[in-house]
């Protein structure tokens, strides 16, 4: 199933339904090096393989969203790591459409969280100059035996049609990406803030060398780093990192 979205808008985005699949990820970077343009968006009912930062497992029961889209990288473009708060912001927004009273929060860079709670997250991968972006959301479903809180909407009293969810999604996700290109990352930047954990929030950060650095959000930097300040009164810049709250 194909439906076409956002007439008169920069992008025109395509979402085609598949059963099932291993990773909507994998789908579309294989279809990245066939010449897939922007503005199309794959969602499987199921994902048998799907995956999270790291490696780790999505779980992908029917009823939930799993989707990728695809941007094609421009010159002028920002940053390309960027563009996962582009993400975050893009998908807080069309969940919120769904569930206005939500307590949503974005944690840095791209996870949303509900309550406390992790509601969906985003995985970026770059293929050339194609970058897919896979989000997964638990609408009416989600996972009681990780090490982390999980939640979904459905526990929280509504469930979006997934379909419905769907094209809600593109569409914010296409303005978002038309303001990143317009406009540069400052209004990305300035919404990521008003729609993520306070400052003064604890935070947790596992660095990719395997130390763990802990300390209170500030801010984020000009390039979207995360910025955390530390007991002792320093500041230190994070560009990856799993983070948790504490």
């Amino acid at each position: 199933m194909e439906r076409g979205r956002g007439k008169g808008a920069v992008l025109t985005a395509t979402i085609r339904t598949i059963a099932t699949t291993e990773s909507t990820n994998a789908d579309l970077i294989a279809l990245a090096a066939s010449g897939l343009g922007e503005g199309f968006w794959l969602r499987a009912e199921q994902q048998t393989g799907g995956r999270g930062r790291q490696g780790r497992v999505w779980q992908s029961p029917p009823g939930n969203f799993h989707g990728s889209t695809l941007v094609r990288l421009r010159a002028s473009d920002p940053a390309p790591a960027t563009l996962a708060l582009v993400a975050a912001v893009a998908l807080e927004e069309a969940v919120r459409v769904h569930a206005p009273e939500a307590a949503l929060a974005i944690k840095w860079p791209n996870d949303l969280l509900l309550g406390g709670a992790k509601l969906a997250g985003i995985l970026l991968e770059r293929a050339g100059d194609a970058v897919v972006v896979g989000i997964g959301v638990n609408l009416a479903h989600h996972p009681g035996d990780l090490d982390r809180p999980v939640t979904s909407l459905a526990a929280h009293g509504t469930t979006p049609e997934v379909v419905t969810f769907a094209e809600t999604l593109a569409d914010s996700f296409e303005r978002w990406l038309a303001r990143w290109r317009g406009e540069g990352l400052g209004p990305i930047r300035d919404r990521w803030t008003a729609r993520a954990h306070p400052a003064g929030t604890a935070l947790a950060a596992n660095l990719p060398d395997g130390q763990r650095v802990e300390g209170l959000f500030d801010r984020l930097d000009h390039d979207g780093a995360l910025i955390l300040r530390l007991a002792d009164g320093s500041v230190r810049a994070i560009h990856a990192a799993d983070v948790f709250l504490i």
